[in-house]
């Protein structure tokens, strides 16, 4: 459903028989809605990890700006390592599927 925007790997989980896969996203988006999301703040120098520096060190309330995604189905906002969004589509088709280790929530 998503071909471009993710790379799916075959796992195999200790005692279980039925076919696992690894969801990697393959983009990220710039889309991240600060005024809309309840609280947020950015790594700084000061927090001694330089690689991290202008990303996000957390969000609230997480809300994204719909008018910068373009056609990504499946991505990670851009400085959040956490957070995975898939449109409303593929949720449903993941849901279908007994997807396990993920929760759902609308931003």
């Amino acid at each position: 459903m998503a071909p471009n925007d993710v790379q799916l790997f075959p796992v195999q989980v200790e005692g279980q028989v039925d076919p696992y896969f690894l969801l990697v996203a393959a983009r990220t988006v710039r889309c991240v809605d600060e005024a809309a999301s309840e609280e947020f703040k950015l790594w700084t120098p000061e927090d001694g990890q330089p690689e991290k520096v202008g990303g996000y060190k957390y969000v609230a309330g997480l809300r994204i700006d719909k008018a910068r995604v373009a056609d990504e189905r499946v991505f990670r906002p851009w400085g959040l390592r956490s957070a995975l969004i898939v449109d409303g589509d593929l949720k449903a088709a993941l849901e279908q599927t007994g997807i396990v280790g993920g929760q759902f929530v609308e931003v």
